[in-house]
This record gives structure tokens, sequence and C-alpha cells, in this order.
């Protein structure tokens, strides 16, 4: 029986079936893990392409729980064509890796993954003389100012890491299209089911599938979507060539936790609105950036865009110093002190003043905050236990 599940169908099932068969050798209604790093020659082999992508050849052009989690995304993200990889960093360079070559300009986010700002702000300059101009993309006149004749890709990340900026994808996607250059656009934040780039005009949309699309904290994978002709190309550069290929275990994994993306997202989304209210009501918050606040700067255009939900990821401040905010970490019991984010458990990072992106970001944000990834935890759980660590820090009782 073979599936066609595809735009026809609602999120919820494309999530379960999109990508899945029963296996024809064991009648099996959920695709096996397939181990193998290779797969047996024709009778015939040495017309073979060995660096085809197509077909079972060997594993680093591409495996059969790949072309799996490939075909799910796709239905996803409402995309023509993905290519898994072997994780959200692996995607964003083998994007900029196949759209830039020597001599090119890139137009960037100023707020960003740490390892996109490193790639386009630092090591493709210094190594291939590829320049990259850093904007703030919610500002589509400074986006525009930034573009040279040589411009070949804007890559906007929306919701952004870490400051939640949300930049307005459609606007920016007529100003790259005018220029003649591709739009790029990391997703991580929002995931498939609150925002989908495609729709909006990105030619090419980036995922960390560490993140919520795996959704469980155990598997690590990336992916990019978009037209057949480009994935093609960044599944040959970044995959074949330059080995970026995800494990047939961890896209099995990840395939698995894709199946209960969208009632998992319904929950952060619920939660992490019931969160950002309770600190924003709070006297010892010195701050809270999360687009789903009526008076957050983003809340107009994530209002149009991210018709899901506003997500799961938040920043705040405290009105104190760095140890306390320390202290507060130290007093949390259900909200775990860890990095990442989209996991099942609330997971909190304390970014201190030194961080060297430190001028990039909002002035509310200098002096130290936090990063926080509401998980799947009872919502009045998590909002008792920011409450009952601000008042063992002595920032005053909160009330829920």
């Amino acid at each position: 029986m073979n599936k066609e599940i595809g735009e026809g169908f609602g999120f919820l099932t494309r999530a379960v079936h999109a990508g899945n068969e029963i296996d024809g050798e064991t009648g099996a209604i959920r695709r096996p893990i397939t181990m193998a790093n290779s797969y047996a020659l024709p009778y015939d082999p040495s017309d073979l392409n060995w660096s085809s992508a197509e077909g079972n050849l060997y594993t680093r052009n591409g495996g059969a729980n790949q072309r799996y989690l490939q075909e799910k995304l796709c239905a996803l993200e409402g995309g023509e064509d993905c290519v898994v990889l072997a994780s959200g960093v692996a995607a964003l360079a083998g994007v900029f890796f196949t759209c830039l070559r020597s001599g090119d300009h890139a137009v960037v986010s100023d707020s960003t993954y740490i390892a996109a700002y490193r790639l386009l702000h630092e090591l493709l300059p210094e190594k291939y003389n590829v320049a990259s101009t850093l904007v703030d993309s919610t500002d589509l006149d400074a986006v525009r100012a930034a573009v040279r004749p040589n411009t070949k890709l804007i890559h906007i990340e929306t919701p952004a890491n870490p400051t939640m900026k949300v930049s307005d994808i459609q606007a920016v996607a007529r100003i790259a299209h005018d220029a003649g250059a591709l739009l790029s656009v990391d997703n991580t934040f929002a995931s498939p089911y609150n925002q989908r780039p495609a729709a909006l005009g990105a030619d090419l949309c980036v995922e960390s599938l560490t993140k919520y699309i795996n959704g469980h904290g155990d598997a690590m994978g990336g992916a990019v979507v978009g037209a057949k002709p480009l994935i093609d190309r960044i599944r040959a550069e970044a995959m074949v060539n330059v080995g970026g290929v995800i494990s047939p275990f961890n896209a099995w994994l990840i395939m698995r936790g894709a199946v209960t993306l969208p009632l998992r997202m319904r929950q952060h989304n619920e939660s992490a609105q019931a969160a950002a209210s309770f600190l924003a009501r709070q006297k010892a918050v010195r701050f809270v950036a999360y687009p789903g606040l009526s008076d957050d700067p983003g809340h107009a255009v994530a209002k149009v865009q991210m018709p899901g939900g506003f997500g799961g990821m938040m920043a705040f401040g405290l009105k104190a110093d760095h140890e306390t905010h320390n202290r507060f970490v130290s007093h949390l019991r259900v909200i775990t002190s860890a990095v990442s984010l989209g996991h099942d458990e609330s997971l909190i990072v304390f970014l201190g003043e030194q961080d060297e992106r430190q001028y990039l970001y909002p002035a509310a944000f200098h002096g130290g905050f936090f990063r926080l990834s509401i998980g799947l935890e009872d919502t009045d759980d998590i909002l008792r236990d920011i409450a009952q660590a601000l008042e063992k820090t002595g920032l005053g009782g909160a009330r829920l």
C-alpha cells in the first residue's frame, strides 16, 4: 500500500502517515531501521555514478531511513524536495556552502544561532572571501539597504535565537527576489506546525531536527526544504561530497518523534503563552521577549505568519546581578539548566554579560538574560517552579 499523504490532508494526518508505508518484506506497518552502510550492486556496476544520491548505493549518498524522513518533512513543510543531514549546523553549512561562492555577498539576521553567526560572519569571509552584512532583519529598510550587486543570499532566523525577534518572511522574500538573490529561513524556533516559510516565499527552509521535530532530546539531525534543483545541489555538495550525512538510527528516531509534533507543539504553545504572561507580571522581571505577548515588537507580524501558535521559546531577564541570575536557576526543580530546546522537558540557559554578540542585542538584553524553552510538563507546575525560585532567590513572592 502506497500512502500518498500530501497537502490535501490535515497537518496531524500528514505527521502520522507521510513517509510511512507497509514494509514489503515483513508486512510491518512501521518502517524498519535499515542500519546497512552499503547496498547490493546490479549485475554490471561499471557505469554507475559513485557520487549519485539516486537509489540505494552507499549510506553517505543517502539511505532508506533518510528518504522516509525526507518524505515526511516535505509533507509537513509544504516543500517540493528535502535533504536531511547530520545536524542543524550541517544543514546551515550545506545551504551556505552550496549557495555562496568566493566573491559573493550575503545579508544575515543580526540575531541568529551562534553557528550561523560563525559561518557567515567569520569562517566564510576569512577562508573563502564570502562577504556578509549583519542587519536587523525586522527593519525592511535596513535589509534593502544592505543588499549589494553581488548579494546572492539573504538568510534570516525568525523567531530569532536568542532575542525572539520576528522578521516578515514575505516582505524579505520580495527584497531578496527583486535583487536576484535567494532567501533562506531558519524555522527551528517555530517548527512547521507554527510557521511554513515556503508558503511565504522562502526559497529554502532550514530546520534543526534535533529540536522540536524530534522533540525528545535523543537524536541529532538537520533538514533543508526547497525546490528540487536547489536541494539536489545541496544533497550532492553538502551530503555526498562533504559527508554531512545523518545516521539511519537518528533518522528513524526523528521520524518517530515527528509523528507527535502537532500534539507537542499545541502544548508548548499553550504553556509558553502562560509562562510569558506570568513572567511579564512579576516586579522582579526586567523584560520578557515572546511574540505571543500583545506588546512584543514582533507580535503583529507573528500573528499573521505563525497561524499555529507563537512557539515554546522566550527570553527574559531579572532585575538582578549576575550571581542572582545563577542563584535563581539553582533553585529551579522542574526546569532544567541545559542547552538545546524543543525537548519534552523545560530547559533554561543563562547568557551572561560577556556574550560576544551582546552588541547586536536590544538594550534590554544587556546585563545578562535567560533563554527558556518551555517543555511538556503541566503548565501550573512550570509556573509554580518559577514562582518558588523567585521567592527563594529573594526576589519577592510571585502570584500565579
